[in-house]
């Protein structure tokens, strides 16, 4: 009786450690999925297209995909929440357009107008999620109208793609520390935020909010509060995105912000954010963004028509999709 009263707890751990295993590959099964799902188009890529497993290389793909990254890192925290911002479309039009008739060689003129481009894209995501709270409109009703006041603004600006910005503007998505460019550090500051936000008790409310609202306000969170810093900082980095895409472009387009709403969504979704709430973070949603980028590079070295890449960005989205709610009702089984 001895033995098997010291036996058994050995047993009972092993299963639950076998059990805790299981759930922790359910959960991330969509995240794995992407990876796979990048580790095969790089592996692609890399047999038809030299220099590919390089520092350069690196340097240009993040360039490429890092308005996305920045896009998408805000619409996380809003489909965290559990809601959706199409507004940071129009967000990324007006900025643009800000940025280009209002920039010159003037630092000092640049940073005030960088400033009131990152306060106003806060301001607008913030206003956002007052309507939202307050008058309990739907997000999508609410993100879709101010996507289109700011774009109707944008266009009242500057009618045609146009502008400019200083040379020394554009040198920055050039800079280089340590063989890395400057987008490469932007990236590791985007996970380090992460790493932050997540354990602060903004980040957990805000995930909490999104599993399961009625619950945290009966838990005495404020809705309102909430809404107001999700999407506040949703138009915070739909803003960034503004900004640093006009260092890439060097102009300014009142059209440009609609490119980077349903990719937004789909770089979170392929990276295994939930569209109900309260699952994922935001180095899947920087893995789908790579995804989405590197689609058209590999469809441009296999020397296909440009029109595959919509068809393959949607099997791809399709099968995240499918790998989520796979897993989604693994997790409702298990808690069952």
């Amino acid at each position: 009786m001895t033995l098997l009263a010291e036996k058994a707890p050995t047993h009972a751990g092993t299963h639950v450690s076998t059990r805790d295993w299981r759930g922790w590959a359910l959960d991330r099964a969509p995240f794995l999925v992407a990876c796979l799902m990048l580790a095969v188009i790089v592996g692609v890529y890399g047999s038809y297209q030299t220099g590919v497993f390089t520092l350069d290389e690196l340097n240009l793909d993040t360039s490429a995909a890092m308005t996305l990254m920045l896009a998408a890192t805000g619409q996380t925290i809003v489909l965290l929440r559990g809601g959706i911002d199409l507004s940071i479309g129009g967000m990324i039009s007006l900025g643009t357009v800000i940025a280009a008739t209002r920039f010159t060689d003037d630092p000092a003129t640049v940073l005030f107008w960088s400033l009131f481009v990152l306060a106003l894209g806060a301001a607008i995501g913030a206003l956002n999620g007052l309507l939202i709270s307050v008058l309990k409109l739907q997000p999508f009703l609410v993100t879709l109208a101010t996507w289109s006041i700011l774009n109707g603004t944008a266009m009242i600006i500057l009618p045609t793609d146009g502008g400019s910005v200083p040379g020394w503007w554009l040198g920055f998505g050039y800079m280089t520390l340590f063989g890395l460019s400057s987008p490469v550090w932007m990236l590791l500051a985007l996970l380090v935020f992460w790493w932050w936000f997540r354990w602060t008790r903004l980040g957990v409310t805000i995930q909490a909010t999104g599993s399961n609202e009625k619950s945290a306000f009966l838990s005495g969170v404020s809705i309102i509060r909430i809404n107001v810093l999700t999407y506040g900082l949703s138009g915070l980095f739909a803003a960034g995105a503004a900004l640093y895409l006009t260092t890439q472009t060097g102009a300014g387009s009142p059209t440009i912000g609609k490119d980077y709403i349903l990719p937004s969504v789909a770089a979170a979704v392929i990276g295994g954010v939930s569209l109900f709430g309260g699952r994922g973070h935001l180095a899947g949603t920087l893995v789908g963004a790579f995804i989405l980028t590197l689609i058209g590079n590999l469809v441009f070295v296999l020397k296909i028509s440009s029109y595959w890449q919509p068809v393959a960005s949607g099997v791809i989205l399709l099968l995240s999709v499918l790998a989520s709610s796979i897993a989604e009702k693994a997790a409702r089984g298990r808690s069952a």
